[in-house]
């Protein structure tokens, strides 16, 4: 089963504000996809591409990642639905056979971003459109600066440099802002008697460098002026989820704060010890000290008695010479003859 790492969105795994923004897209390119030839570039996990097919004549995804098609494959079937295993930079498709084009949050993750705009612009047909969506940079940055750079983005676009490569290869370009807003709806209790939805918007006014997202519709012809286009999702009750994610994190920090408590008892019984062991090395510490003096202290007695038996032995050496001179003497023996003189050892 693929998993959700922070580079496709995968159904099911990612948390509803990101699920909805990335539906959302799929949703605003549908309203152009009815009875044409669609292709997908860079499909990922392939939700999007079957969105399309519901209203295309023919849908063809295309990815570069082999577990990504799979996927795709596995879970989504349809009689005009196809996934491929190809590269965005060199698609396996006839120049001029594609009416609808969409590339979305594909361009920031290639190095040769600018193929991927030149192989759009070869296949698409006469009057055929790109749609096409990448990041604000700025106003990226802004959101990761706690966390850092997303490891997947090659090359993120401020308004100006997108604007220019799509308009360098599309006479005719209409750029949307993609954001989160805030919004009151009023959804009848029965969706069954529902006569449709309708939208009032206070403004559609709107700066590049506050948007979330730049999504640009280009085609070659000359474009209708485009509509604002708003997206509810089903779990659109907004204030609903931020009490829910507020008290999700309630109940996180609390098992945060049960986690640092404990971990400070254990800090402060480690402390304990380590300040137990600090005292008992000291001790030894002083033990071995005086183990150490009380063998200086032999060690120089040792010495000195050693010092008193070599002189003792020097001594009596020389006495013993004394003796032998004496015991040789002629006047000793004369002495002896006559019956005088001492009596000496061994004699």
């Amino acid at each position: 089963m693929a998993e959700f790492t922070g580079e496709r969105v995968i159904p099911g795994q990612v948390e509803p504000d990101l699920w909805n923004e990335h539906a959302a897209r799929y949703a605003f390119a549908a309203r152009y996809a009815a009875g044409r030839r669609v292709l997908d570039a860079g499909c990922g996990s392939g939700y999007g591409t079957a969105e399309l097919a519901k209203m295309a004549a023919h849908a063809v995804g295309m990815d570069i990642s082999a577990e990504a098609v799979g996927y795709a494959r596995e879970h989504y079937t349809a009689p005009n639905l196809e996934f491929f295993q190809a590269s965005c930079t060199a698609l396996p498709v006839r120049t001029g056979s594609v009416e609808i084009a969409v590339a979305f949050e594909v361009i920031e993750h290639l190095e040769d971003w600018r193929s991927l705009l030149d192989e759009l612009r070869r296949v698409l047909a006469p009057g055929g459109l790109l749609i096409i969506s990448t990041p604000n940079k700025a106003y990226y940055a802004e959101a990761r600066r706690l966390t850092g750079p997303n490891p997947y983005h090659v090359h993120e676009f401020e308004f100006e440099q997108f604007s220019a490569e799509l308009r360098g290869r599309f006479p005719h370009v209409e750029f949307f802002l993609q954001n989160h807003v805030a919004a009151i709806g009023f959804q009848p209790l029965d969706p069954a008697r529902s006569a449709g939805i309708e939208s009032y918007a206070a403004s559609c006014a709107g700066q590049p460098q506050d948007a979330h997202f730049y999504l640009a519709v280009c085609s070659a012809e000359p474009l209708p002026p485009p509509p604002a286009f708003l997206y509810v999702p089903s779990t659109a009750n907004i204030l609903r989820e931020r009490e829910l994610h507020i008290e999700k994190l309630e109940v996180e920090n609390k098992g945060l704060i049960e986690t640092l408590r404990a971990l400070n008892e254990e800090l402060e019984r480690s402390n304990a010890w380590a300040k137990s062991l600090e005292s008992q090395l000291e001790a030894k510490g002083k033990e071995l000290l005086e183990c150490v003096r009380l063998l200086d202290a032999a060690e120089a007695t040792v010495q000195e008695r050693t010092e008193w038996a070599l002189r003792l032995d020097s001594e009596l050496k020389v006495l013993r010479e004394q003796l032998s001179a004496v015991k040789a003497s002629r006047w000793l023996k004369l002495g002896r003859a006559l019956g005088l003189g001492p009596v000496l050892p061994n004699d």
